[in-house]
């Protein structure tokens, strides 16, 4: 249990949890106490899980635009920054959600749509800034096309995988060491090659993920 003092000392504890609690995906920092400290705040307050899914998007939004129209360390490091805190929202709702009690009928709606949102503002901006705008779309409707294929997985009544290279935080992971690589190379070559290598390394991976995920369900669907 975390506990919060917040008019009192509140316990943040496991209480009515909304569909976000169905085939969760595992996040190690979900156990760290810095997360467990935060969400318990949270918890304690006003704000609801639903709220910070949407905050996930403003943060996609800002960080997409300064990928897309920004140049130099004075854009692409608080551009990393923003793809931080989108995961830091995605951390942060479900456990609200979840071990805060704060779940509601329409969580699973805010769980999913904002990530989708999301992802493609940051990835479509990343072709833009590369000189490339096709591969920006490529990556975000690759991004997409894994997501459908884990719901629809879960959909068949098979657990949903989170599995491949290319999952979320590791498109994230991906994104933001790139966006770190060409605040380096900016200054020393006045080129934007890592941007390129991002958004062939998201779409490739995006694909093969794709591909993961679908061969598990077609595994899985005989022996069910």
């Amino acid at each position: 249990m975390i506990h919060a003092n917040v008019q009192g000392r509140k316990a943040f504890s496991v209480g009515v949890a909304d569909e976000r609690s169905d085939n969760r995906r595992p996040i190690a920092s979900r156990d760290a106490g810095w997360a467990r400290w935060l969400a318990g705040r949270l918890a304690a307050s006003a704000i609801t899980p639903n709220q910070i899914s949407v905050l996930s998007i403003v943060f996609a939004t800002i960080g997409g635009a300064l990928i897309a129209f920004g140049s130099g360390a004075t854009a692409w490091l608080p551009a990393a920054v923003c793809v931080q805190l989108r995961l830091l929202c995605n951390l942060l709702d479900g456990m609200v959600a979840i071990e805060g009690g704060k779940g509601s009928p329409v969580g699973a709606l805010y769980n999913e749509f904002p990530d989708r949102i999301a992802d493609s503002l940051l990835l479509v901006p990343i072709g833009y800034g590369c000189g490339w705008p096709w591969l920006g779309w490529a990556a975000a409707l690759l991004a997409a096309l894994t997501a459908h294929v884990r719901v629809f997985g879960g959909s068949l009544g098979l657990a949903q995988s989170f599995a491949g290279i290319m999952a979320k935080q590791r498109r994230m992971a991906v994104l933001t060491l790139g966006l770190l690589a060409q605040c380096i190379e900016a200054p020393l070559a006045g080129t934007r090659v890592s941007l390129l290598v991002t958004g062939l390394l998201i779409t490739a991976g995006s694909l093969v993920t794709c591909g993961t995920r679908t061969a598990a369900i077609a595994r899985q669907l005989p022996a069910r």
